[in-house]
């Protein structure tokens, strides 16, 4: 077991604190204003709360998490590039004041975020909680579909609510989850992603963000839910079988992207959209309906197939008050309850 990353299992590997706090210190250095950006042994050792003597392995483990690191015990540490590694002790600052202040545990390597979270659910882990990835081992999709995870290249995160929704109305928490990824991809990136009702966002065409919704409920009562979102930041390319469907915000932009801030950005729109539907805010569940056909092309006049009662075909509506899909089709307009649509 490495002295740093406490093994959960054969493979869950959770970051421990001690490697968030180092960060920060090296990141303060690193941007302040006078002197040479190195951080003593002894300083990083009193930020971290680790011995002087293993300063050493200390770095090596930072570098194992895809830190860029240069000096030893003898000379001082430096970063050679802003860390981009989104530890809770990193991310606290950004997210203060929302649901999920003080909720993130962040995994070098995990099965899956959202089967680590249901169990958290289960258990009676507190709303607001989160679990981010560096590399997921066995990330899940739609439909019992798959999630290509590659190590340190997107964002893996499944945040814990317990909303006071009846089961029928958590897909509008789904729908707002794709709201949320728009706006804070917007945010950081300049992009406009394009929703595909119910789960992907998508630009040019190519899926680079798949969202799924996982729940536990009684007949009226939703107990939890876990919102899992998947998103292709820094991707070049994909297995052969996805070359032609999925894409990442580098391929579309032509430049890399730090992925803290665009974490930190996504945390703080998820909870302006579930404490606005949480607190029922100027007519909540109406504005994300509206404001998912905004940004959807694909919502309204598009030809497309469902995956649903053995396939039909169909031109998209809109979508009903519910905030499920309407097509209309040669029999008569259908609504679209849980297939897979895709266009023809």
């Amino acid at each position: 077991m490495d002295l740093y990353t406490a093994c959960m299992s054969e493979e869950t590997f959770q970051t421990d604190s001690r490697l968030g706090r180092a960060v920060v210190a090296l990141r303060d250095v690193l941007h302040g204003s006078r002197g040479s950006g190195v951080l003593s042994a002894k300083d990083l050792a009193a930020a971290a709360g680790v011995p002087v003597n293993e300063t050493g392995m200390l770095a090596d483990e930072l570098r194992g998490l895809g830190v860029e690191l240069d000096g030893s015990a003898a000379s001082g540490f430096r970063l050679t590039s802003e860390a981009d590694v989104a530890l809770p002790e990193v991310l606290e600052p950004e997210i203060a004041g929302t649901v999920f202040a003080g909720g993130v545990r962040h995994y070098a390597k995990i099965g899956s975020t959202s089967t680590m979270a249901m169990k958290g659910g289960a258990e009676g882990v507190a709303e607001g909680a989160v679990w981010l990835a560096e590399e997921q081992t066995a990330g899940k999709g739609r439909a019992g579909h798959t999630w290509e995870s590659n190590p340190r290249d997107g964002i893996y995160c499944s945040a814990l609510l317990r909303p006071r929704l009846a089961p029928a109305d958590v897909i509008i928490l789904s729908l707002a989850a794709g709201l949320a990824v728009v706006d804070a991809v917007h945010e950081v990136t300049g992009l406009w992603g394009d929703l595909r009702w119910p789960n992907d966002v998508m630009l040019g065409g190519k899926k680079f963000c798949g969202i799924l919704t996982e729940l536990n409920a009684e007949v009226t009562k939703v107990r939890y839910v876990v919102v899992g979102m998947g998103i292709n930041v820094n991707q070049m390319e994909f297995p052969a079988e996805l070359e032609s469907i999925a894409t990442s915000l580098r391929i579309a932009a032509g430049r890399r992207f730090a992925r803290v801030p665009l974490v930190a950005a996504l945390l703080r729109a998820l909870d302006r959209e579930q404490s606005a539907l949480h607190h029922g805010i100027g007519g909540a569940k109406e504005s994300i309906l509206r404001r998912f056909e905004q940004h959807s092309s694909y919502c309204c006049d598009r030809v497309v197939w469902v995956e649903e009662d053995g396939g039909y075909e169909g031109v998209t509506r809109g979508l009903d008050d519910r905030g499920f899909l309407k097509v209309e089709t040669a029999q008569g307009m259908r609504t679209v309850l849980s297939g897979g649509v895709r266009e023809r």
